[in-house]
């Protein structure tokens, strides 16, 4: 169960990350996070030492929500079946259907948006955010590497180049969902990916 002191935490937290994805880390004073969080500068200042240790708690944040929703997608995944493509078609699917199923147009990343002002934040904050992406690449360089112990890729792609193409596609369709208020580009996108992924493996 959660403690009060760590409900106020995630309040701020989780009001942070609207707000600065609305206005840009830059342009997000502590003063708009107060209001949106309804909480005094005592309250905010308890967990946080400001906006720099504000900008790691909401990194470390959204980068293990994303691992988690990540690792819950292909634990289903393989789940349903044992054929390593079959898996990460899948998963993407899956991947797919969640931002199909949300309420409201997807907020954005925070990641991307704080790599816009990247030059606003330390050394090891801009480190931890391409760590997370090293992770994403990683991720489906682990399920190529599986699916081509069993099938040939026609024609031949890094696999690097492949994942990489994963993260900009997401990124991408997440811009577009935003910008016409759709969650269907994104999705669209990723299905595109998805049938890509199909095509270079001569699935059918």
């Amino acid at each position: 169960m959660a403690t009060r002191s760590n409900s106020s935490r995630e309040r701020i937290l989780a009001c942070a990350e609207a707000v600065i994805l609305q206005k840009g880390f830059g342009g997000t004073s502590i003063d708009d996070i107060l209001e949106s969080a309804s909480i005094t500068k005592g309250g905010f200042f308890y967990h946080f030492d400001g906006k720099p240790g504000l900008a790691e708690a909401l990194i470390r944040r959204y980068l293990e929500q994303d691992d988690k929703i990540f690792a819950g997608l292909r634990a289903k995944a393989e789940d349903l079946s044992e054929d390593p493509l079959h898996q990460l078609l899948i998963f993407l699917k899956l991947l797919a259907e969640t931002f199909g199923q949300m309420q409201t147009t997807h907020p954005g990343c925070l990641v991307a948006s704080f790599t816009y002002e990247n030059q606003q934040f330390r050394e090891d904050l801009r480190e931890l955010m391409r760590s997370g992406i090293l992770n994403w690449r990683q991720m489906i360089i682990e399920q190529l590497e599986a699916v081509d112990a069993k099938y040939e890729m026609n024609p031949e792609m890094e696999h690097e180049t492949l994942a990489d193409m994963f993260t900009a596609i997401i990124e991408g369709g997440i811009m577009l969902a935003r910008n016409f208020d759709d969650n269907r580009l994104l999705v669209e996108q990723l299905l595109a990916y998805r049938s890509f992924i199909r095509m270079l493996y001569g699935a059918t």
